[in-house]
This record gives C-alpha cells, sequence and structure tokens, in this order.
C-alpha cells in the first residue's frame, strides 16, 4: 500500500526525486544563458518562490562578473515578486510571456530591456506544443506534494503546468509544504487533449464536470532538482468596492434581470465568467446580495466574491485554472478545503480558457477595460497606444466567444483626466464585433444588433462622463458631414485627438 502524504515525513515520497533534492541555489547553476523556462503560476498562486530568487541572485552575480545570464520565462499568467520581480530587477528575462503585472516587469517591457509577447491564454500550451514557441529548456512547476510513482498533487493553480512538463528537456520541482494537502481531489487535468487532425471533442458539458485526473503526472526521468520550500502564495488583500464599481455593478445587474426577464437566459442565469479586480468583485459581491440562485462560474479565477456565493449557497459550482483570494479568505478557505473542494474544480487554462467549451457552456464574460471608443472597440492592454498596462489575458478567449460579452470600467481615470469613452481607441484588443454590451458608473450600452452609428449615439448617451460627452457628441456629429465615409464616420486627423492632448497637455479635455 501507498504510503499517504499526510502520513509521512516529508512530501517527496518517490526514492529517485528524494535523492535529486538541492538547494535552490544548486538548482538556479542548471540554467544556462539563453535557456526558456516554462514556470508554473497564475495571478499570484501556484508560482516557484525560492529557484527563481535563485536564478535572480547567480544572474546578478554574473553580470557584476562581465558575463550576463538572461532567459525567456513563460508562465500561465502573472506571478508574484519573487519571479516576476526578482527576475526583472536582475534585467534577467530577455523575454516574458504571456501575461505579467509586475510594475518592474512593465517597466522593462516599456523601456525596451525586454521582449514582451502578449497571448490569449487558450493559445499558450498548444503554442508550446505545436512547436510555436520553439524549444522549452526548463520547467519549473511547484506541487503540494509527490507520490511514490511520480503522481503530484498539484498547488493553488494549474495554469500550463501540464504542457511544460510534457514539453520541456528538464524539469525542477518545488515542493512546497506550505500548500494544503487538501488540495488533493480539487484539480481536473483532461490528458486527451491531442494535436489536430487526432483532436477529439472535449467531453465537457456542464461547468462544474470532471472529465480529467486530479494529479499531475511527473516524468521522473526528466527531473533533474527538487526543492522543498515552505513559502506562501502572493495574497492581494481585496479592496472594499468604490463608488464607481458599485455603480458598474449595479448597471450589470439590472441588466442580467432584464435579459432574463425577456427570456433570454435562465432565472439561474449561464456560468459566470470575471477578470480579475476591484470591479468585478464588486458585480460578484452583488450578485451575492441579488435573487439568482443556483449559480454557476467558468472562469479563470475563484475571487472572493465567488467563495462568497459559495458559502450563502447562491452559487453551486466553480470552474478556474487558478485562486486569487485576500489574506483572511484564503485562510477561511484553507481551513475547509475539503468542502470547498466539492464544488471548486481546478483545471489546466487550456481548458479553462478553451473557446470551444466557453461557446459550448453560453458563457457571461465581464471583463475589465481601458478605454473603449464610440464604436465599441476596446483597448485592454495599452496606455496611450504604446506602453503596455499588463496583457490580454483571458478575455479575448471569452469575449469572441461568450454568449454575453461585457466590457466595464469607471467613466474616467487618472482623476478625470482621461476619459475611458474616447472616439478611437488608441490599441485595439476587442474589436467591435466581439463588444456586446460596454458599462460605465454613467451607464450601459447594449451594442447587439446596432449598426456603427446606432452604437456610437448609445455609447456617447449612456456611457461617457458629463465632462466628456459634449466633446464626444461634438466629433461624432462633424465626422458624419458630407465627405467623410458614412459607414463608420470618422475624422482621422482628429481620431486620436483626446490621446494627442493628452500627451501633450496632461489632460484630455481642451
Amino acid at each position: 500500500m501507498s504510503t499517504t502524504v499526510s502520513a509521512a515525513k516529508n512530501r517527496v515520497l518517490n526514492a529517485e526525486l528524494r535523492d535529486r533534492i538541492m538547494s535552490a541555489d544548486e538548482a538556479a547553476a542548471l540554467i544556462r544563458n539563453n535557456d526558456h523556462i516554462g514556470m508554473s503560476g497564475f495571478t499570484g498562486s501556484g508560482y516557484p518562490k525560492e529557484f527563481p530568487t535563485a536564478l535572480a541572485r547567480r544572474m546578478e552575480t554574473a553580470r557584476a562578473e562581465g558575463d550576463p545570464l538572461r532567459v525567456g520565462v513563460f508562465t500561465g499568467a502573472s506571478t508574484g515578486p519573487e519571479l516576476d520581480g526578482a527576475l526583472a530587477a536582475a534585467n534577467g528575462m530577455q523575454v516574458r510571456l504571456p501575461y505579467q503585472s509586475d510594475p518592474a516587469v512593465r517597466k522593462r517591457i516599456n523601456d525596451g530591456d525586454m521582449e514582451y509577447i502578449d497571448i490569449h491564454l487558450s493559445h499558450v500550451a498548444q503554442y508550446m506544443e505545436y512547436g510555436f514557441l520553439g524549444k522549452l529548456d526548463k520547467a519549473v512547476v511547484e506541487v503540494a506534494a509527490v507520490y511514490e510513482d511520480g503522481r503530484a498533487i498539484p498547488s493553488t493553480s494549474l495554469g500550463n503546468n501540464k504542457s511544460w512538463l510534457e514539453c520541456a528537456d528538464q524539469v525542477i520541482l518545488e515542493v512546497n509544504s506550505w500548500q494544503s494537502i487538501d488540495l488533493e481531489g480539487m484539480h481536473d487535468i483532461y490528458y486527451g487533449l491531442e494535436a489536430p487532425p487526432r483532436r477529439e471533442p472535449i467531453p465537457l458539458t456542464r461547468a462544474g464536470q470532471r472529465i480529467g485526473s486530479p494529479y499531475l503526472h511527473i516524468p521522473i526521468e526528466k527531473v533533474v532538482a527538487v526543492i522543498e520550500t515552505h513559502s506562501p502564495d502572493r495574497n492581494t488583500a481585496f479592496k472594499e468596492p468604490d463608488k464607481a464599481s458599485k455603480q458598474i455593478a449595479g448597471h450589470i445587474l439590472e441588466f442580467l434581470e432584464w435579459e432574463v426577464k425577456k427570456g433570454r437566459m435562465p432565472e439561474d442565469l449561464l456560468p459566470l465568467q470575471s477578470g480579475v479586480g476591484n470591479i468585478a468583485n464588486a458585480v460578484l459581491f452583488g450578485l451575492e446580495q441579488g435573487k439568482f440562485r443556483n449559480l454557476t462560474a467558468y472562469t479563470e479565477v475563484i475571487q472572493d466574491g465567488m467563495i462568497e456565493l459559495i458559502k450563502s449557497g447562491k452559487m453551486i459550482s466553480a470552474s478556474a485554472t487558478s485562486f486569487s483570494l485576500g489574506p483572511e479568505m484564503i485562510k477561511e478557505v484553507y481551513g475547509d478545503l475539503r468542502n470547498y473542494r466539492r464544488s471548486i474544480v481546478l483545471r489546466t487554462q487550456d481548458i479553462s480558457n478553451n473557446p470551444g467549451i466557453i461557446r459550448r457552456l453560453g458563457v457571461i464574460s465581464m471583463n475589465g477595460m481601458i478605454e473603449a471608443d464610440i464604436y465599441g472597440n476596446v483597448n485592454s492592454t495599452h496606455i496611450m497606444g504604446s506602453k503596455i498596462m499588463n496583457g490580454i489575458g483571458g478575455s479575448g478567449d471569452f469575449a469572441r466567444n461568450a454568449y454575453l460579452s461585457i466590457f466595464m470600467a469607471p467613466s474616467q481615470a487618472a482623476k478625470g483626466t482621461i476619459s475611458t469613452i474616447v472616439p478611437m481607441v488608441s490599441h485595439v484588443d476587442h474589436t467591435e464585433h466581439d463588444t456586446q454590451v460596454l458599462v460605465t458608473d454613467k451607464g450601459l450600452a447594449d451594442l447587439r444588433g446596432l449598426s456603427p452609428k446606432q452604437r456610437a449615439k448609445l455609447v456617447i448617451e449612456n456611457c461617457a462622463s458629463e465632462e466628456y460627452k459634449p466633446l464626444l457628441q461634438d466629433y461624432f456629429d462633424r465626422a458624419r458631414k458630407p465627405g467623410n465615409g458614412q459607414h463608420t464616420p470618422h475624422i482621422l486627423n482628429e481620431a486620436h485627438g483626446f490621446h494627442e492632448r493628452y500627451v501633450k497637455t496632461g489632460k484630455m479635455l481642451p
């Protein structure tokens, strides 16, 4: 009979792997210049902590000796300061993908010190598996424990871990005893996703359904190092929603009630997808106080608001690839994991973000934006056209394929110096064809079935702030004059006038 992890003195039960236990510094010494490394981690959960900080120290030493060491870093999404922050501070990343949110990384990218490849999250695993991203030299993956037969209990995120383990030439494991053993059984890892033309339909028809294994399969022969750690995930405290966030949530909840009343969705709604952040949590907390019951979620990240919905009995199942909880909430969830794993499923992101499943389940997609233009094009990644903020993440996976696609943001930013609604976005991530509903604190614009000019009229009237509404209306009126194209009217030498004025004066208002 196999020894259970809970009964063992350590969490590495495989004898071969125990022989490969070493320090993080020893493991970091195995990295070569220009290596491509696939690391675990998604929104500050389940990322390696000791290895990347040790690698950053080695990079700093190498640079001081005149022998720079730089690598490519691939993850599931954003990680924590011990990974992204440490490697960026050491200027040790030559390329980063597919998503980041670290200030130091952002600065390196925008200063031109690092190449950044912003990819839809559903594409990353298949890009690696199909060879589009080149060779993967190392996989560095955090797990909670490893059994004798090579089965591993994953930690608080799955992301692209399965693909990293399968594609990498060599594997480094961080076995983190901070991660609870009671995570065992919460994960669902599907091993049936073949490459075309052998690919069969994924047999997932319900948000909470399980179709795979609760364990990662560790290729023992590839493992060159095992690091034992006891380090917490990065837990960002949940902020009480501000006035604008509550107003946006109110508009969305009222709209969902209207959709049910019109018979366009069932009384218990359809599976919810919610981006990370203050507004998203405000919507979730609004649902907790509302009348909808038997809710489900098919999303990327389990946030505080979803846990509150599960606790209240309003949500019966939630599927994601990662946790993103505040410190108090993660204590609560960890204290009762055996109960929560009945209603929470963590999947790899090629399943959690799979466009076909999103379309099949009829997901309600709610994501944040930086700006939208009067015709419904959305910019969710760039400031003033050229500076990256974070990345597209999974918003495109969901928006293009959702039953209902909602983008939301306050009507103003930077203390009123920026309008979220502009004549033409400075960068396009989601075209007007993928945007169904725009919401700001001022109101909601349902763009379904409308022509460009009809959309513009509604967006200006319902979503723009009072200070910017006259400017937008004036632009739209002049754009419709004879001589300009009348399908999607624009004045090309003024279309980015809001942005040009901000760059010159520090504000979009004249």
